[in-house]
């Protein structure tokens, strides 16, 4: 670190005397010298010198303020007597960027403290050399290259990854893999990256878009932040360049190809200075928080099964706030989702998190693709439908933008896994179970005794005891065969003897709001005790909601959603689901006075404007998710159509949240 020395000005005056009478010692005005050291660690050397030799002196120190009034300053005493040749002094633990007012101060023999004329001045700023200079060290990157005239054949001597650094937009690195490739350089030490430069490879101009720009102090990048994303492509045979907002020091710096890309690169270039720097400010890719995930040795996540270690790191929507985590877990998740491109996830940390302000602290999260839905946020809806509704628990969930080893993956959307837990599904010492048509694939299954398919997801596999089986088979089999029974709105004997009614009508409003053919598909159900009833939630799996199935568009106005086929799981759900809401006069008062608390205190009539602020908020994110997936003129699963637009697909839901209000309306109140 850079000392800085401030001479401040000294005032000699005549020297104060004791009483003359007793001819007493004469002492010296002190002067004060201020030298600034190591001020990154908040450290002041201060020199007191006396100016006149052979007088005796007992004692020094010094007052300092951060005004002008030493009455209210802070007194030091230096320990031991002073030297007449110079007194040297260190002030530590003061706060930078602070202006400083200091008095010396000396006692010899019988005499007064003598003060120095005036306040000598400092400021504890660190002033580092930051002018960012053209950073230069090894070259490092994907070990081969492609030799096109030899039959594209491995190369370590054609189109390597040292042309990037010789100035010459004619030559290129051309990586021999087509994924996963990168090229940058060891600087040697810590640097803050203040710009990044790039020429993409002649006639490749399109290749550089979404390709990541990322900075690490590990060797094997597992610690890489990114500090730079390339948007959109570039001319060639010109540098492009793109300012850093980064404050974090880093010794490895690398440009990231995107995805089946051999990185193409005519031309890299990075500035910045040496610093350690620090964790102030982060980049982000876009308005969203940024998710990291660097698994070990750069392996991809090609199994559900499988857990991949990985660090993972998450940067606030701000850019201020960093959650840095190692020996995390990630492996795939879903179901048909899991079939998709653009693949969704699970990580279970080491430690339990609280990402993003989550509700929550627990070991598991999701990150869901949402590659069905094109308009990235049904599922954002459903759970804020969810909330205003008032069921007791909703998923938590955020968007953000994913990398996994440096490759941008698309927006996703971090929600909590949907497990028993404290912060999530209130059955922690219950029982949580999921009516699901993909149960035969899971270890935890049974089938009622109608044959509707369910899943035990609490307690898990590894826990769960022969006896608890039974009891929650057995448990389901009474509630079915009371809602089927003649006698099926008996309050001792029927199903609300094995039903809480309020969260299964809760459950009903959202999935025929949002329009979710998998509402009943896929629902989830619980148990807070062994003693309590089977309560119906949380909401899950929307991403074919608000109009998104062609199973169902246009969205039927005649009856529920729930009555059409292709929207239930099988067995007599559907029967259930029916028989409930239609036929039981309690449930169907109940459900007029839920809906209506969630129309006016719940205020759903308002969840157009949110839906408008949650477009506004993933805009940025969107554009750059389909540059990457390039879908939306695609069919796409259950999509009814290919519409072309991320606009149009907003217009979607726009209009399915319009009249589906008033349409359910009529439907629940004429029951």
């Amino acid at each position: 670190m850079k000392r800085f020395v401030f001479f401040l000005l000294a005032f000699c005056l005549m020297a104060a005397g004791c009483n003359d009478t007793e001819q007493k010692p004469i002492l010296p005005k002190p002067k004060v010298t201020v030298e600034i050291a190591k001020a990154d660690i908040r450290t002041i050397d201060l020199t007191l010198s006396v100016l006149a030799a052979g007088n005796e002196l007992d004692s020094w120190g010094i007052v300092y303020s951060e005004t002008t009034d030493r009455e209210k300053g802070k007194e030091k005493a230096a320990e031991g007597k002073p030297s007449l040749e110079g007194c040297l002094m260190t002030m530590t633990g003061l706060e930078p960027d602070t202006d400083y007012y200091i008095w010396g101060w000396t006692e010899g023999p019988d005499c007064e403290r003598v003060w120095t004329a005036d306040y000598a001045t400092a400021r504890t700023k660190e002033e580092v050399n930051k002018t960012p200079l053209k950073l230069t060290g090894t070259v490092i990157g994907s070990r081969y290259s492609v030799d096109y005239d030899n039959g594209n054949s491995q190369s370590t001597t054609v189109n390597t990854k040292e042309n990037v650094f010789d100035g010459n937009y004619d030559t290129f690195f051309a990586s021999y893999d087509r994924s996963r490739t990168w090229v940058g350089l060891d600087l040697g030490e810590k640097h803050i990256i203040t710009k990044v430069g790039w020429s993409p490879r002649k006639t490749q101009g399109g290749r550089v878009e979404l390709a990541v720009i990322e900075g690490a102090n590990e060797p094997d990048f597992s610690d890489a932040l990114p500090i730079y994303m390339i948007k959109s492509a570039a001319s060639e045979g010109v540098m492009h360049y793109g300012q850093v907002d980064c404050s974090r020091g880093f010794r490895y710096v690398r440009y990231v190809s995107p995805y089946d890309v051999r990185c193409n690169l005519a031309e890299l270039e990075f500035y910045g200075y040496k610093s350690e720097g620090d964790d102030s400010k982060l980049y982000q890719l876009t308005n969203l928080p940024t998710v990291v995930v660097n698994i070990a040795n750069g392996e991809e996540v090609i199994e559900k099964e499988k857990n991949l270690i990985s660090n993972v790191y998450i940067i606030s929507e701000n850019g201020t706030d960093l959650l840095a985590t190692s020996g995390t877990e990630i492996r795939g998740r879903g179901n048909a989702s899991w079939n998709f491109e653009k693949k969704p996830y699970r990580l279970k940390f080491d430690e339990k998190q609280s990402p993003l302000g989550a509700p929550a602290s627990a070991k598991k999260w999701t990150l869901i693709s949402n590659h069905g839905d094109k308009t990235l946020m049904r599922n954002i809806l459903a759970f804020e439908v969810s909330r205003r509704v008032g069921q007791p628990y909703t998923p938590f969930c955020h968007p953000v933008d994913l990398i996994i080893n440096g490759e941008y993956r698309g927006c996703y959307q971090l929600c909590d896994q949907v497990e028993a837990a404290s912060g999530r599904v209130p059955a922690k010492d219950g029982y949580l179970i999921e009516i699901d048509a993909y149960a035969w694939d899971e270890e935890v299954m049974f089938a009622s005794t109608s044959g509707i398919p369910v899943t035990i997801k609490h307690p898990d596999e590894d826990d769960i005891t022969d006896q608890q089986k039974k009891f929650i088979n057995d448990y389901f089999n009474k509630f079915e065969a009371a809602a089927l029974a003649s006698n099926f709105t008996d309050p001792n004997n029927g199903y609300r003897k094995y039903l809480d009614l309020d969260s299964f009508l809760r459950n009903f409003i959202i999935g025929e709001f949002c329009a979710n053919t998998d509402a009943f598909w896929s629902v989830y159900m619980y148990k807070d005790a062994a003693d309590g009833k089977l309560h119906t939630g949380p909401t899950w799996d929307n991403d074919l909601s608000f109009d998104n199935d062609y199973r169902t568009h246009p969205i039927v106005t005649y009856d529920y959603l729930c009555a059409v086929n292709g929207s239930f799981a099988g067995g007599q759900l559907k029967d259930i689901v029916m028989r409930i809401v239609k036929e039981d006069p309690q449930a169907k008062a109940r459900l007029v006075e839920l809906w209506d608390a969630a129309l006016n205190e719940g205020n759903l009539k308002g969840l157009g404007s949110y839906m408008e602020d949650t477009a506004d908020l993933l805009n940025e994110s969107q554009q750059l998710n389909f540059k990457r997936w390039r879908i939306l003129d695609q069919w796409v699963h259950m999509n009814y159509q290919a519409l072309g637009s991320y606009e149009a697909e907003l217009g979607t839901v726009r209009n399915h949240i319009k009249t589906r209000l008033n349409t359910l309306d009529e439907l629940i109140k004429k029951q």
